[in-house]
Formats: C-alpha cells, sequence, structure tokens
C-alpha cells in the first residue's frame, strides 16, 4: 500500500509539472513604420494603463498566456485589476479601453497599419511589417 501511494504522490506531482502552461516569448510591438524604436518597461505600462496618450494599446482578447505575462511583468498587475482601472477611466470619460483583437495575427495586422499603435505579442507572430520595441522579462 504504500508503494501505491508513493506512486500516485509522484504520478501527482508530474501531472502538476506537466499541466503547468508554458512561458511565451512575449515581445512589445509597433510598426514599421513608426518612428518610435524603444520605450522603458513605465513608458509601456503608462499606455496600457491609460495613463499615456503617446501611443494606443492594442491588446489581446481573451486569457492567453501572451496577455497574462504581458500584464504581469510589464503593467504589475492581474487582468481583473486592468479592467477594473479600464472601466473607471471610460466611467469618468478620460479614455477608453484598448481594442481587444482575437490573435497575435490581427494585433501584428492592426499594429502594422497605424504607426501609433502599440501592441504585444509572442515573438512567433512577428514579421516585416512591425518591429520589437521591448522584450518582456
Amino acid at each position: 500500500m504504500y508503494r501505491f501511494i508513493k506512486i500516485m504522490i509522484a504520478s501527482g506531482l508530474l501531472f502538476a509539472a506537466v499541466a503547468q502552461p508554458a512561458l511565451a516569448d512575449v515581445v512589445v510591438i509597433v510598426s514599421a513604420n513608426s518612428p518610435v524604436t524603444t520605450l522603458s518597461t513605465a513608458q509601456i505600462a503608462r499606455i496600457f494603463q491609460g495613463k499615456s496618450n503617446l501611443m494606443t494599446p492594442v491588446d489581446i482578447e481573451g486569457h492567453s498566456v501572451s496577455r497574462h505575462e504581458f500584464y504581469s511583468k510589464v503593467v504589475g498587475a492581474d487582468e481583473a485589476r486592468v479592467k477594473e482601472m479600464w472601466a473607471k477611466l471610460q466611467f469618468t470619460g478620460k479614455g477608453s479601453a484598448p481594442r481587444e483583437l482575437a490573435s497575435g495575427t490581427d494585433v501584428v495586422k492592426a499594429v502594422a497599419a497605424n504607426p501609433k499603435a502599440i501592441g504585444y505579442v509572442d515573438k512567433s507572430f512577428v514579421n516585416m511589417t512591425v518591429k520589437i520595441i521591448y522584450t518582456v522579462k
């Protein structure tokens, strides 16, 4: 019986390790036509918190790994807190939430089409129409 419990515990630990999502290689992008070449973490966070109108943020909708990585490591807030911040800004008329798009491909297309746009995607979505200005660490 003791051996069976050890095997079950080991299997559970193995399952927990395998079930964890892989970390995304998230980058912040702007149009290849944008004059912006780099921004600090603080500048990017301010844009995605609605505290700066330097650029127009474009977001990925839903609960993607890239979204989680970006908001937790760059903005320093979870998705619920971010939604709360934007709701407050919208209610007071001080801003509107970023446009949310369905995929990294859609974010790249939107950012490429607007030199004032800024977004984040998994690095695998980057192509020649956009440039990387920040790598999330």
